[in-house]
């Protein structure tokens, strides 16, 4: 485990050199996001976390803000800890009481974030272990941003956490981390658990973002054309690809489509108007059905 495993073992002895002040307050809700209220002014020399704001969005990206505005810089003397029980389970993982249930830990240090796996007797990088691919941090005037997908963290959907922040750290003569003059807080406070956070993504919808026909309007005896781009409400991507359907009366005569398919990002549908249909209203659709869902496009006008 590296650095990340010498800490966490201190934390025992950690916790017998910084008073507890008080527990957790009530968490905050807004949206798909939770405001964790740490106890303040445990250790006047050391960082003081204020809040630890959790949210997720449709990809099932979890960002971890850690409030420390009294010590926010990320220095090299500092390093920043979070604990996941990733499987919202105490029986399975880390079994120290201090960690009670932890899959995972996030370690932040030296301007580097490494993601470890509990293998039964250590927080490991082994190669069967996560790719931390999406574990990303940045930096902030009132404390660290850490980021990693849920596909990550066992794809988790329920889970417990804990963050620490640790200052005054030094390396020795041998290249050691020594913690001599190091200053912590515990977010909750030690022996107050973990904090719980619920994964919510939204339901994949389907949604227009751009459709037009060629001509305007459909001519008798010519061929007419609809084209649609959708786009995912998760991510924002635009489809490049599923199924396309295509629908279409002329009067009460029902209309085979020349094209139903992809043209690069757009879903495109196309029929041949009879020439005996002039003054008729023509009634079409165009579905996209991508992952089963749908989105459809209507149109009906006058045929030239």
């Amino acid at each position: 485990m590296v650095r990340a495993l010498k800490f966490l073992g201190l934390i025992a002895v950690l916790a017998a050199v910084f008073p507890v002040v008080g527990g957790a307050s009530p968490a905050r809700t807004a949206a798909n996001s939770v405001t964790f209220q740490d106890s303040r002014g445990e250790d006047a020399q050391g960082p003081d976390i204020t809040t630890v704001t959790v949210a997720n969005d449709n990809t099932g990206l979890i960002t971890f803000k850690i409030d420390v505005p009294n010590q926010a810089q990320l220095s090299g003397e500092k390093l920043i800890d979070l604990v996941i029980d990733a499987d919202n389970n105490k029986a399975t993982g880390d079994q120290d009481p201090l960690n009670p249930g932890a899959d995972y830990a996030i370690e932040l240090f030296q301007q580097q974030a490494n993601l470890y796996q509990w293998d039964g007797q250590t927080y490991s990088r082994s190669a069967a272990g996560p790719s931390e691919a999406t574990l990303i941090f940045a930096d902030s005037p009132t404390g660290p941003t850490i980021s990693i997908n849920a596909v990550e963290l066992g794809n988790t959907k329920k889970f417990n956490f804990s963050a620490t922040v640790i200052s005054g750290l030094r390396f020795d003569d041998a290249g050691n981390l020594d913690f001599t003059n190091a200053h912590a807080d515990f977010a909750p406070d030690l022996g107050h658990g973990l904090y719980p956070f619920e994964v919510k993504v939204a339901p994949l919808k389907l949604l227009v973002k751009n459709f037009k026909t060629s001509p305007r309007r459909p001519r008798a005896g010519g061929a007419f054309t609809m084209q649609m781009t959708a786009v995912r409400n998760d991510t924002g991507a635009t489809l490049q690809g599923g199924t396309v359907k295509c629908a279409a009366k002329a009067g009460g005569a029902t209309l085979a489509a020349r094209t139903h398919r992809f043209a690069g990002t757009a879903a495109v549908c196309s029929w041949a108007i009879p020439g005996s249909a002039r003054g008729k209203t023509f009634r079409g659709s165009i579905t996209v059905v991508f992952e089963g869902k749908k989105v459809t496009k209507t149109f009906s006008s006058l045929i030239r």
